[in-house]
């Protein structure tokens, strides 16, 4: 039997009624074979928003969820059989239909972002540019912000090194796509190779000479507010994963946590 659904929200990340309506039908169906889930999904959901905005551990969940062990089976089985990114994307093209904009986006940016590391295992690596030891987020956003493809590597790889293992993950969202506009770091060899290989081109977006100090650049602003927003979740404010493709997990759930709250 289910347990009986929550309906009232016990944490700020709990889904209200309107947001578990968006997600549920996108999650996979029972197994027809086999022992009955028993676990309420919507609880699932739940703690695995809560894990990422709040930066526990697993270990430490809340007692009103289910046993950890229950929910981190059910983060990990959605992680490999592309759940959760199937999921990031509905939400990505309801979100964009919703601004008046087609699913796939024409225009994108992209950067990267180098993180700590902790003393959990895992590859990682130096970036002696940002004097940062431990990994690097690589993401290409749309013009909204909205995640189209991430990726994390070692710190240590190069910003057009990451960009090329990246721009080959777009698959379907970059489809429609003429032009990713980019930092300094991504000129040079990478242009002359997008060019050649797919239908867009990247662009570089560079300062004004003679410029000093920060300034927001036209086009590359998005970007970096998305980064932004990966920072208002503890979990993602360093790299916690044993695992890079766990770690790229954590940015589409703290994506689907923002537009699940836009779309409703």
């Amino acid at each position: 039997m289910f347990q009986v659904m929550q309906t009232e929200k016990l944490y700020p990340t709990d889904l209200t009624d309107s947001q578990w309506n968006l997600i549920k039908e996108i999650l996979p169906e029972p197994a027809h074979t086999g022992r009955p889930r028993e676990l309420e999904l919507r609880q699932i959901v739940n703690a695995i928003l809560y894990l990422v905005r709040s930066g526990i551990q697993w270990r430490m969940m809340p007692r009103e969820y289910p046993k950890w062990q229950s929910i981190y089976y059910y983060f990990q089985k959605w992680r490999k059989d592309g759940t959760w990114k199937r999921v990031h994307d509905t939400l990505r093209a309801q979100e964009r239909r919703k601004k008046g904009r087609h699913k796939h986006p024409t225009a994108a940016s992209i950067d990267s972002q180098s993180v700590e590391g902790t003393l959990v295992g895992g590859i990682r690596g130096y970036d002696a540019g940002k004097k940062v030891n431990g990994r690097k987020r690589h993401i290409i956003v749309d013009t909204l912000g909205l995640v189209l493809v991430a990726l994390v590597t070692p710190a240590s790889v190069s910003d057009p090194a990451g960009a090329r293992k990246l721009i080959r993950r777009l698959g379907g969202a970059g489809k429609k796509l003429q032009k990713i506009w980019a930092d300094g770091t991504y000129r040079g060899s990478l242009l002359d190779w997008v060019e050649a290989r797919f239908r867009f081109v990247v662009e570089p977006v560079l300062r004004p000479e003679g410029q000093k100090g920060f300034q927001i650049l036209p086009k590359r602003w998005v970007v970096e507010r998305t980064f932004s927003w990966f920072d208002a979740n503890r979990r993602l404010s360093r790299d916690y994963e044993g695992l890079t493709n766990t770690s790229e997990t954590m940015i589409y759930i703290a994506m689907i946590a923002i537009m699940v709250r836009r779309l409703v």
